[in-house]
């Protein structure tokens, strides 16, 4: 590791702890402000899975991956992609590859790891979303795109969060075949 890499990683674990503060302060005075307005404020759920994404995002900065795109909407239907990255064309592949994560956050390890939670139906919405995504995208250029799902499984048990990457979680196009009733 030269001493330029080691500049940048060192700025963006600041810069991941200095946001992650400021994060945290955020959230617990909205949820002060909520209770002040008999709201309810935000569930912890939700915000573990705010956080999660946020220690993802982070830590694929700190390993090079460039982020287009943090919890992308589809204009119509439920489901946002957590982070999408472009990874370059190499010589195994000669097209460049969208990456679509799918950030799945614990406070503990339960008997079921994170990433398993990424079952058949969240896979459907994910590659429905993903395909509006591609939409933004000219005919031409989309035919010639590969993209890949990946799932980082989260776990937000101290002061360092513990990310693992997994590659190639599913495919685009499922197929499997369908159950009919």
């Amino acid at each position: 590791m030269n001493l330029s890499s080691t500049r940048r990683n060192g700025f963006l674990t600041l810069e991941a702890r200095l946001y992650t503060r400021l994060r945290r302060l955020a959230d617990d005075r909205l949820a002060a402000r909520a209770l002040r307005l008999c709201k309810r404020p935000k569930p912890e759920h939700l915000l573990t899975g705010e956080r999660g994404e946020d220690a993802a995002f982070f830590w694929l900065r700190e390993r090079g991956w460039q982020i287009t795109a943090r919890r992308w909407r589809a204009p119509r239907g439920p489901g946002d992609l957590d982070l999408v990255a472009w990874l370059p064309a190499s010589p195994e592949s000669p097209h460049p590859t969208l990456v679509v994560f799918e950030v799945k956050a614990r406070t503990r390890r339960d008997f079921y790891p994170a990433q398993s939670q990424v079952d058949p139906a969240k896979q459907r919405i994910l590659r429905r979303v993903a395909r509006a995504y591609l939409r933004q995208y000219p005919e031409t250029e989309r035919e010639q795109l590969r993209v890949r799902f990946d799932v980082i499984a989260v776990y937000l048990l101290g002061d360092q969060p513990e990310c693992e990457h997994y590659e190639n979680a599913f495919a685009l196009h499922d197929d499997r075949p369908r159950r009919r009733s």
